[in-house]
């Protein structure tokens, strides 16, 4: 048995599409390999996990992205993850992402265009929905924007504020969290390009710039982030495909994750459809990212790219290939090589612990 320490991956996966729940996997540190240890289904769908400490260890939490979504805990004592606590509805649908803030789990409920808070408890379980935010508005896509569709949720680099990503309008909002209540107050709202569809948003390590990747259209989005006021301002622009790719009439691309290196020297997108992994360098402010390399992604539909703790291993969860494949990036270009894969059904994300 693995004991509680670093060098262990899970990996959420799509039990509707044949994957096998929550997959355990220890890492070799040397050579970024994978060796899958065991699996649980205890909760369906759980498309999006996060990790958060827990005395002498940790937890992993995961959402259950259904209609009737829910959130769970797990305690991570043996090689298999084992339910902490009982299954708890999140009161919104479709749930795709979660985050740990101020003593509480944060779901983004995708179906139900919400954001819902559950209280973290004394020993790493979660406790019943204490409040729901609804959020409200559309954008130009009818197929894909005629609703709310919050898809990511996280807490800024202070801890002070909650920040969600939703597709369905085309913003990035902010809303405090009070850690007695639980309740989530609106806070701000900042508006994108329409007919982007931002999905995910990773923060710069300085904490003062966050970059916004959109699903609808590969751009990715710089903003200038103020903890103190809790507002974003956005400064600009850029595509995360070749011009010629990213042109009308070229194939569609659907981007899902972003990630930044520890360094702030890199960041990496990964899209859909087009099945790659986009290299970016970033300047010294971190205002102006510029693309130079885009490379296969190792599958196909890469769902999530997840950087170890180390930073020198990428990992690409390709969710309609079922399997999760692994890249040694180069110190100094940034540029990921392709070092080995395993065979995953359904993968969506990759976590550390």
């Amino acid at each position: 048995m693995i004991g509680n320490s670093a060098g262990r991956a899970f990996i959420g996966s799509f039990t509707s599409a044949g994957g096998h729940g929550i997959t355990a996997a220890a890492v070799d540190r040397d050579t970024g390999a994978l060796t899958v240890l065991g699996s649980t289904d205890a909760v369906p769908d759980p498309s999006f996990l996060a990790v958060g400490p827990r005395v002498g260890g940790a937890v992993l939490y995961a959402v259950g992205e259904s209609d009737r979504g829910v959130a769970a805990a797990f305690a991570l004592d043996g090689d298999v993850p084992a339910l902490l606590g009982p299954v708890q509805a999140v009161d919104g649908a479709s749930p795709t992402h979660l985050a740990l803030v101020a003593n509480h789990l944060v779901t983004a409920n995708y179906g139900s265009g919400s954001v819902t808070a559950l209280p973290v408890l004394a020993d790493g379980s979660i406790g019943a929905a204490s409040s729901v935010l609804r959020h409200e508005g559309s954008g130009p896509d009818t197929g894909r924007q005629e609703a709310p569709h919050a898809h990511q949720v996280l807490a800024d680099p202070s801890g002070n504020w909650v920040v969600s990503v939703d597709l369905g309008t085309d913003s990035v909002r902010v809303c405090a969290l009070d850690r007695d209540s639980g309740a989530l107050r609106p806070h701000d709202e900042t508006a994108l390009r329409p007919g982007t569809g931002p999905r995910h948003l990773a923060f710069h390590p300085s904490g003062a710039l966050a970059y916004v990747l959109g699903e609808l259209e590969p751009t990715l989005t710089v903003c200038r982030w103020d903890a103190a006021t809790g507002r974003f301002d956005v400064l600009g622009a850029t595509s995360v495909l070749p011009e010629h790719e990213a042109a009308e009439g070229a194939p569609r691309t659907y981007p899902s994750e972003v990630v930044v290196a520890h360094d702030g020297r890199f960041l990496w997108t990964a899209n859909r459809g087009h099945d790659s992994i986009s290299v970016l360098t970033l300047d010294e402010s971190g205002e102006k990212p510029a693309l130079v390399a885009t490379v296969g992604c190792g599958g196909r539909w890469p769902r999530d790219l997840a950087l170890d703790p180390s930073g020198q291993w990428l990992y690409a969860a390709n969710e309609h290939s079922g399997n999760v494949s692994w890249f040694a990036v180069d110190a100094e270009t940034g540029v990921p090589q392709h070092a080995g894969s395993i065979e995953v059904p359904a993968a969506s994300c990759v976590v550390f612990a």
